[in-house]
């Protein structure tokens, strides 16, 4: 049975343990095994059909974003495979407490154990090290262990034709981005749109900021209201909850926008011009279906990218001309070819966004 309950609650879990062991005894047993196991490549596991897979958010499941379109992936991949789900939502995205939710289901009857998100990847890698018979799987992350992989997808190749179709597409010349937390994700999504921005466009100014969160909405008005009124017209958004924010600035001055992660484009075509899919959710139900198939192994990375499109693409309005969407095709086939080379840093001004420090 799936147990989806109240966000920001650890669900508890069933007391399952083999021969009767304590989960004490467990933990002791897994610390033991993970001494004398800690160099193996590989060992059996339990078979995928006896439990559930049980999966740690460290973030709001209702953010709009990112987390929330793990958990909505998390749903279907329970429907559509019949395998029974838990998670744990509303961690904070800190060493310990994150730790101790992955060890909570690593002591649990579950079949496989992931963190999702990138910031679980040190605390997840940790507690494969300490369960060397669970399975495990960090979306977005980037350690692995012989029981430990990662799924993701290529979030900097839709950032990077997001900042191509702004170039084409920007008026004055000025093209704006607002990030939340700056992760190495987002970190890395910036640089992308960066060099998409002036590969198409060398002459356009670019106006970046980092709010250092994703989800305080009046912060993230602030914000998007300076760089509206240091020229911009339009702007780029990796943001959470705060994404409502930017959108109200951006309705209140006729301003674009494109989004990113989920599809903007159809969920609010009136306000945004494009949207650069990087669906998480996508990798994470792979994961799933991969366990379904007994093909999940460890050691392995595993990211999707612009040539699958159901994960990582484009989407753009339909107001949008033929010419910049076959100027956006080329561009795309050469990312998929690798003829394109996306830098992971970008080293440009920061935007002072004075105006954003106060009310």
């Amino acid at each position: 049975m799936a147990l989806h309950g109240v966000p920001h609650k650890l669900m508890p879990l069933d007391e399952h343990c083999p021969a009767g062991a304590s989960r004490g005894r467990r933990r002791a047993l897994a610390g033991l095994g993970a001494a004398a196991l800690g160099g193996c490549a590989s060992w059996s596991f339990r078979p995928p059909e006896r439990g559930p897979v049980a999966v740690m958010f460290p973030g709001r499941i209702d953010d709009g974003g990112f987390m929330e379109i793990g958990y909505r992936s998390l749903e279907q991949a329970r429907d559509e495979f019949g395998i029974p789900v838990r998670h744990v939502a509303g961690v904070p995205p800190e060493r310990e407490p994150m730790l101790a939710a992955l060890r909570e289901f690593a002591a649990s009857d579950a079949t496989l154990v992931i963190g999702y998100g990138a910031e679980t990847s040190e605390a997840i890698q940790r507690v494969a090290w300490e369960f060397p018979q669970q399975r495990f799987v960090a979306i977005e992350g980037r350690l692995t262990r012989p029981n430990l992989a990662v799924y993701g997808v290529r979030q900097e190749e839709s950032a990077w034709l997001a900042g191509a179709a702004a170039g084409l597409l920007t008026r004055s010349n000025a093209v704006a981005h607002l990030g939340g937390a700056p992760t190495e994700r987002a970190l890395a999504a910036r640089a992308a749109f960066a060099a998409g921005l002036h590969a198409a466009n060398p002459a356009a100014r670019f106006l970046t900021r980092f709010a250092g969160t994703d989800d305080d909405v009046a912060l993230a008005r602030r914000f998007t209201i300076a760089a509206l009124d240091a020229g911009a017209d339009i702007v780029f958004t990796t943001l959470g909850a705060g994404q409502a924010g930017a959108s109200e600035a951006c309705r209140e001055r006729n301003v674009r926008q494109i989004g990113s992660m989920r599809d903007w484009v159809a969920i609010a075509p009136e306000r945004f011009v494009a949207s650069a899919v990087a669906d998480s959710g996508y990798a994470l139900v792979m994961a799933i279906r991969d366990l379904r198939d007994n093909l999940l192994k460890g050691d392995l990375v595993r990211r999707y990218g612009v040539r699958y499109p159901d994960a990582v693409r484009l989407s753009l309005a339909e107001a949008v001309s033929p010419q910049v969407r076959i100027a956006i095709e080329g561009y795309r086939d050469s990312i998929a070819a690798g003829a394109i080379r996306i830098p992971g840093t970008y080293g440009g001004p920061e935007f002072a966004a004075r105006a954003a420090r106060s009310d």
